[in-house]
């Protein structure tokens, strides 16, 4: 089902480039100023399918929007700069993306960002409750694995919770998937599809290369190393960039393709499947990622892990202790909050 639904990777990024689409969508990003908010905003800006751009952080967003208002596509940007006016960059929001955080540097975990990530992420999320209890609500900063369980949790305390509406963006590990199998296999990137599943840290990202559009084989050997790569490609950056970020520019591209994808079906496009960190029913874990059929309100279905290897089954059995680490971890943050 999942493979027969599936359009190819780029397609999502390429429509909202696509002068035909129009759309009048809202959307905000938290964030804005960092490294990845600033190219994520460029490639926002770009898109037709957005009328609204308003650009948050606590620093640098008057220069930040000014600089992309300039550019000739239709999407009006506003910046917002500092608490007080954080409740109006999301009034009317749409969609809410949620890169702000600080980065890894060598060394690092995803997991060691936790302690600043989730009180930035947890105060992020108490206004989004406030002033768009009703937008999309698309995570991206580090741990995805907590800060999911974080923002569900906030939702909850202020009673406007709605499961389907809150995604963690694991886009990245989906692209870094479809490229390494494209470029082992002499294929085009953009006509490949590799469904990862599980978490968005470590040996919970779980590449099911089974599933893989076209199907591909790979020895024992190379689809292990294969697989590691996937899993570890976020520091293949981090330790490329020698202390100066962590993935910015491609996590940028996955967002964009993610949001564009959201909005696509927001406007009632039919067969639109994403792969998202979200609370779910599929596994033991509260919240897993698989394939998602998107619609206007959001999850529509949850399209399930489907067939497997036993070397992947093996994979998701081996990630749910530390998936349930994380989660747990998230929650008792948000629960421990006044």
């Amino acid at each position: 089902m999942y493979a027969r639904l599936t359009r190819p990777a780029s397609a999502a990024l390429r429509r909202g480039f696509a002068t035909s689409a129009q759309n009048n969508a809202k959307v905000a990003v938290l964030g804005a100023s960092g490294g990845i908010g600033q190219p994520l905003s460029l490639l926002l800006k770009n898109s037709p399918l957005i009328s609204r751009l308003n650009l948050y952080d606590i620093a640098h967003t008057p220069g930040v929007a000014a600089d992309l208002s300039h550019i000739e596509t239709r999407a009006e940007v506003k910046g917002f700069l500092g608490p007080e006016q954080l409740p109006e960059s999301l009034k009317g929001s749409e969609v809410v993306v949620i890169p702000a955080g600080v980065p890894r540097k060598p060394g690092m975990t995803r997991d060691d960002l936790f302690n600043t990530n989730a009180t930035i992420v947890a105060n992020l999320a108490a206004a989004c409750a406030k002033h768009c209890p009703e937008a999309m609500i698309c995570v991206i900063a580090n741990p995805v694995n907590s800060t999911i369980p974080i923002t569900s949790e906030v939702f909850k305390k202020h009673g406007v919770y709605n499961p389907n509406r809150i995604f963690g963006v694991t886009t990245l590990d989906i692209v870094r998937a479809n490229t390494f199998v494209a470029e082992l296999k002499g294929l085009d990137p953009a006509r490949v599809n590799v469904p990862v599943i599980g978490g968005h840290a470590g040996k919970t990202i779980i590449p099911l290369i089974s599933q893989c559009t076209p199907k591909v084989d790979f020895p024992e050997d190379q689809l292990k190393t294969l697989i590691g790569r996937i899993q570890e490609a976020g520091t293949e950056v981090v330790k490329a960039k020698a202390g100066a970020g962590s993935a910015t520019l491609s996590m940028a591209y996955a967002g964009a393709r993610f949001v564009f994808s959201l909005l696509d079906a927001m406007n009632g496009k039919e067969g639109v499947i994403e792969c998202s960190f979200v609370r779910s029913e599929e596994t033991e874990c509260a919240y897993f990622s698989t394939p998602l059929l998107l619609g206007k309100n959001g999850i529509e279905k949850n399209l399930g892990i489907g067939k497997t290897t036993p070397f992947e089954n093996k994979m998701v059995a081996e990630a749910v202790a530390e998936l349930k680490a994380s989660i747990k971890k998230g929650e008792d943050f948000a629960k421990s909050m006044k």
